[in-house]
């Protein structure tokens, strides 16, 4: 089922454009809740599903999934939506935002610094990345859980190789969380904590795609 995603638009008409990478339990309820809340906050939304249609709730499983997975089938998948979804935004010359969450988060970080035409905004929940941020244009919003697979080296990497690029980012640690804090469903769930990170990252995707439009404005 390569290629397959869940999309949705605000009732009102098209808005900027937010690409949502899941984690690796896959396109399940919550990942497609998270996208109706962010259309229901005037953003046009597409979820690739970057499981092959298969929905996980075992975590031995799932990382075992994830471990056998294609990553060239992924990447793929992962630049390919960008491109759709610009075509579906409001603006189809402006960049997109982007939200991942676990492994997800590692694939936004990694298009972000391969498109940097394409992504204005970026949004991660407890993963990381290795490659070099080098030539990214994007603004960063990283969330991290206190107990994580993440560990402070790679946080810490991560961090000076965005400083390194140039890059606009901000850290956001919250306390006593662990990863999972922020999708709904998890054990790890932690209702203050995810209240919290979700205000900031659509108050962050509303600023800064905004600030990212052209200055034509409106193509309509």
């Amino acid at each position: 089922m390569s290629g397959q995603g869940y999309f949705i638009s605000p009732e009102a008409g098209p808005g900027p454009g937010v690409l949502l990478l899941h984690s690796f339990w896959g396109l399940n309820r919550q990942v497609k809740d998270t996208a109706n809340r962010l259309a229901d906050a005037g953003f046009t939304v597409l979820a690739p599903d970057l499981a092959a249609g298969a929905v996980y709730e075992d975590e031995d499983e799932a990382m075992t999934a994830l471990a056998e997975a294609d990553m060239n089938v992924n990447a793929s998948l992962v630049q390919s939506s960008i491109g759709i979804l610009r075509r579906a935004q409001k603006n189809a010359a402006a960049p997109v935002g982007i939200i991942g969450y676990g492994s997800g988060a590692s694939w936004a970080l990694w298009v972000s610094a391969r498109l940097t035409e394409e992504v204005g905004a970026t949004v991660t929940y407890y993963g990381s990345q290795s490659i070099p941020m080098d030539g990214a244009r994007a603004s960063y919003l990283n969330h991290w859980a206190t107990d994580s697979m993440v560990s402070d080296l790679e946080v810490a990497d991560l961090g000076l190789s965005l400083q390194m690029a140039g890059a606009d980012f901000r850290f956001e640690h919250h306390e006593g969380t662990t990863d999972g804090f922020a999708e709904h469903g998890l054990a790890a769930f932690d209702a203050e904590a995810e209240v919290v990170a979700w205000r900031q990252t659509t108050e962050f995707l509303a600023s800064t795609l905004r600030a990212a439009q052209p200055a034509s404005g409106d193509t309509d």
